[in-house]
């Protein structure tokens, strides 16, 4: 991979909390277009490695580039305007308020508010919500999403609160998604439609993804290459299907190659 593929490049990027080290060193690049997946037990550092990502911890050594750019240890919402959006493991929606406006709030680090334009709205402000409307009504009609668009976040079914916060994040552009366990808690059907959506938002968007999921099924089935963490340590990086395959990642999840066989 050269480096004008490279959308992301983790470079040595270490994490500790305390005494305890969630991350030793891991290295991975991600191209320009690819599902890439984060795979690994409990515990194993992959949602730490996201959140440096993201901003949240900024890692205490090594570094983050996206797209040639250091943006190690800058904050979250520096990174979110920079080009990278996410979904959380737990769906993190704004209770009370409807879909359509968690989806709108998706898009607020490209509006520009002031008191000037609010004050004369209907010359200065109007033309830009219109805009900012109709993206997300495009994102509405991607992910399916009509039927409920004027619900209450809080009743609709957990696969579609999953697909709300997709939506949520696509709202803001961006040209990294990351997917925190995107299918969790979602049974057989609400999987298939939610690995649907992802393949269709990559495709129409354009998008780079870097997924975490515990459903190896999905993994292999969208993933090109995965990167597999044990105890804060790369343990295996390549082709899904051959990664997970590794005699050390079968004993990762399982204890010990025998038991596996």
């Amino acid at each position: 991979m050269t480096d004008s593929d490279t959308v992301l490049r983790c470079e040595a990027v270490t994490r500790r909390f305390g005494g305890i080290r969630a991350l030793k060193g891991v290295s991975v690049d991600i191209a320009k277009g690819e599902i890439f997946g984060l795979v690994g037990p409990n515990g194993s550092g992959k949602t730490t490695l996201v959140n440096c990502v993201t901003g949240f911890y900024p890692p205490q050594e090594g570094r983050i580039l996206f797209e040639g750019a250091d943006i190690t240890g800058r904050k979250p919402h520096r990174i979110a305007a920079g080009g990278i959006a996410r979904t959380f493991q737990n769906v993190a929606l704004f209770k009370g308020m409807s879909v359509l406006e968690n989806i709108l709030m998706g898009r607020h680090n490209l509006m520009h508010p002031n008191p000037i334009s609010s004050l004369f709205y209907p010359f200065l402000a109007r033309g830009e919500e219109i805009a900012h409307r109709r993206k997300v009504e495009e994102i509405i009609d991607l992910l399916q999403l009509e039927s409920v668009r004027d619900e209450a976040v809080d009743v609709i079914p957990l696969g579609l609160q999953k697909r709300v916060e997709l939506a949520r994040a696509l709202a803001a552009e961006p040209r990294m998604l990351v997917l925190d366990e995107p299918m969790a808690g979602m049974n057989q059907e609400e999987k298939e439609y939610m690995v649907r959506f992802i393949l269709d938002a990559h495709e129409a968007l354009g998008l780079t993804v870097l997924m975490i999921e515990h459903h190896m099924d999905v993994v292999t089935a969208i993933c090109g290459r995965v990167l597999v963490l044990n105890d804060g340590t790369s343990l295996a990086l390549g082709p899904a299907r051959e990664a997970i395959a590794d005699p050390d990642v079968i004993a990762a999840y399982i204890g010990t190659s025998s038991d596996a066989a």
